[in-house]
């Protein structure tokens, strides 16, 4: 349990207080959240709250990876546990965007789909010794995934003040890119999946 590897915990450690601040019942407790307006987009405290700690855990993904490669921390633990994290944190956000209405299901449900596929061939592989690490395609779909949340969290703020939707594009684009991630996890795995046993 390297430093690495206690980030990536602390990372999902953070999931379920970020849930609890989101879904906290602050109207019935008549607990008002104060907002703030931004030209024509207000932004309620709430989201900033919950910006703030999505933000310290995105970054933990970022440092992880930086101080396992540079002090040569790679672990099989850490190639297992860092993308699981990634998805606790990125779908959940995510599930609970579709909960209030804020963005379109079918992106989110390909993009679970997808999760869920490939967690499945990874777990095929690691029964036969073998380890797959996230691959560039895989880091680009968390980064890109990472911005949507952030965007919607905001408001789509500073692009609503121009009109131009680049939260839901940001979401169609991790969308695709997380189809050609799993495609590549694939191709990766195919090998030791259709083997015989």
């Amino acid at each position: 349990m390297n430093l690495p590897n206690k980030l990536s915990c602390f990372r999902m450690a953070l999931v379920p207080l970020i849930v609890l601040v989101w879904i906290f019942p602050y109207a019935q407790l008549n607990i008002a959240m104060p907002e703030f307006t931004f030209g024509i987009v207000s932004l309620s405290l709430k989201n900033i709250l919950v910006l703030v700690l999505f933000c310290i855990a995105s970054f933990t993904d970022y440092l992880d990876g930086q101080i396992a490669r540079k002090n040569h921390l790679v672990t099989s633990f850490g190639k297992f546990i860092d993308p699981i994290a990634d998805k606790l944190l990125v779908n959940t956000m995510l599930i609970m965007f579709v909960c209030y209405g804020m963005v379109p299901i079918v992106p989110v449900i390909v993009m679970i789909w997808r999760d869920t596929i490939v967690d499945g061939m990874r777990m095929s592989t690691a029964s036969k010794g073998v380890v797959v690490a996230a691959g560039m395609l895989g880091k680009i779909k968390t980064v890109s995934q990472m911005i949507t949340i952030i965007l919607v969290l905001l408001n789509n703020l500073p692009f609503e003040l121009w009109r131009f939707p680049m939260a839901e594009f940001m979401l169609w684009f991790s969308m695709l890119v997380s189809v050609a991630s799993g495609f590549s996890y694939f191709m990766q795995m195919k090998k030791y999946i259709m083997e015989t046993m």
